[in-house]
């Protein structure tokens, strides 16, 4: 690289440190630090929630995807588009109602504390993961840039990250998105995509240069498309990251509106990094990493200067997930354990103070985990396999089906948790099969153990649903009003 394009990576990584910094200010009490005061309006809750989407494994990911198997890499990052449509169409309304900080905290609500506990410590785990590949994501592109080794390139990335979200919190996070959005967007829509297509030598030529199969959807392979639709369309259902991000909303409108067009960015999204992956094999067809395809096609094609706006929009997008997936990590472990069983009594300044000491604490473990795994989409399996197949049941069956009892809540996370690292442990970490176990598992034992156990009282229920519907209702109340004012 130029110095002008370090300059321009290194005076946008000192912008997010600025604005991180700020941050603090905001971050004044516990629910400023989770959740940036439940008060953001459309255009910045969607630009966060697609920015805590869209991270390293979705751009270098699906990069690579396109140079592996054409345009079927789509397929990838499409699921997490229509997970999160899905989660703004059929269970916003649901889970903004609830008024609750994380999913553990509703799932304690209609379980029990047993079920919030469990809950907590398996979504924490995922989100754990999440964080891993981020930072994985972010040792790609700077030692490929920069030519450092790639541990002291993941410490670096992930130390800056680690830095403003200890900061601010949620408004660091969500004022250092929007940036990352905005750059992301420019980056790769504006620039990439096009300079891509015209080395490339157009559509034309590229169609001209690569295998038909490159221009087939479906040439990934079923199996493998059915593996990301139940990894990421079930696992944006119920991820903590993206709850976290729902409940920053505004309104209830706003969170559902949003979440809906999250979804359909997240699709134009992946097109456009599966056509940057193809251009890649065209201009490129001898790269052995293939985790290093965008960082390569980008030294490959751009001038000096925007190469630096570039790699700084894929910094972006590693950035903004890792900083969602830290925070959500630490709030579970903050608000559903330490504050539920040793510290029930803390004021509000001392909890933020424990949130930043435990985001310091899970952002070191990510870092160490990162520099041992070394591979983004392994990483990001493993995550969205424990989630999936331990959690998507009781969460869905808890909303719909009466006869869900507490008992049955709690086992069928237990069983299905078991059986999904057994499949993983036997199988392999690649493998479709151990989610399908997990979550035949987690069903048949909550459809047993709610006919084997006394149904809970009809007072439980009716006060989860009322307190969802009072929620909903003030929600909504504030909505008019604040479109009034």
């Amino acid at each position: 690289m130029s110095i002008l394009d370090t300059l321009v990576i290194l005076l946008y990584f000192f912008i997010l440190i600025s604005v991180g910094v700020a941050g603090v200010r905001k971050a004044r009490t516990s629910e400023d630090f989770a959740l940036a005061g439940r008060n953001l309006g459309l255009f910045i809750y969607l630009g966060c929630l697609a920015a805590v989407i869209l991270g390293g494994a979705s751009t270098i990911g699906t990069a690579r995807l396109g140079y592996e198997f054409g345009i079927s890499g789509v397929w990838f990052v499409a699921m997490m588009g229509l997970g999160i449509t899905i989660l703004g169409v059929f269970f916003a309304r649901r889970i903004y109602g609830a008024n609750v900080t994380t999913i553990s905290e509703l799932l304690g609500r209609r379980y029990g504390k047993q079920t919030r506990l469990l809950s907590a410590l398996v979504a924490a785990v995922y989100t754990l993961m999440v964080s891993v590949t981020q930072v994985i994501g972010m040792g790609t592109i700077i030692n490929v840039v920069l030519g450092w080794n790639l541990t002291t390139s993941m410490l670096v990335g992930g130390g800056i990250v680690l830095f403003y979200t200890i900061l601010g919190g949620m408004w660091s996070v969500t004022m250092t998105d929007i940036i990352q959005f905005i750059v992301m967007t420019v980056g790769i829509f504006v620039f990439m995509l096009p300079i891509s297509v015209s080395s490339a030598g157009g559509w034309e030529g590229l169609t001209a240069k690569l295998p038909a199969a490159h221009f087939d959807l479906s040439s990934m392979g079923a199996d493998k498309i059915f593996q990301y639709f139940l990894l990421y369309v079930l696992g944006m259902v119920v991820s903590q990251d993206i709850w976290q991000r729902i409940f920053t909303a505004k309104t209830m409108k706003i969170s559902r509106n949003g979440a809906i067009y999250a979804g359909i960015y997240s699709v134009a999204y992946a097109l456009a990094l599966s056509v940057i992956g193809m251009c890649a094999l065209a201009v490129l067809p001898g790269i052995k990493d293939t985790q290093n395809v965008f960082a390569s096609m980008a030294l490959e094609v751009l001038p000096s200067g925007l190469l630096g706006l570039i790699l700084a929009s894929v910094c972006s997008a590693l950035m903004s997930t890792a900083s969602g997936t830290l925070l959500a990590s630490s709030t579970l472990v903050t608000h559903d354990i330490l504050k539920q069983y040793w510290f029930k009594d803390i004021s509000d300044e001392k909890f933020v103070l424990m949130s930043r000491i435990i985001t310091l604490l899970i952002g070191a473990l990510a870092i160490t985990f990162a520099i041992w795994i070394q591979d983004v989409l392994v990483a990001l399996d493993v995550a969205y396999a424990i989630l999936s197949g331990a959690i998507f049941i009781p969460v869905v069956m808890g909303f719909f089906w009466k006869r869900a009892t507490q008992k049955a809540g709690f086992y069928s996370i237990v069983v299905g948790t078991i059986v999904v690292l057994a499949g993983l442990a036997i199988e392999g970490i690649t493998s479709t099969n151990p989610i399908m176990y997990g979550m035949a598992a987690s069903l048949l034992t909550m459809i047993v153990v709610s006919y084997v156990t006394p149904a809970d009282s009809t007072s439980v229920l009716e006060a989860f649903k009322e307190r969802a519907e009072e929620e909903e209702a003030g929600s909504e109340e504030t909505g008019k009003v604040s479109s009034m004012l």
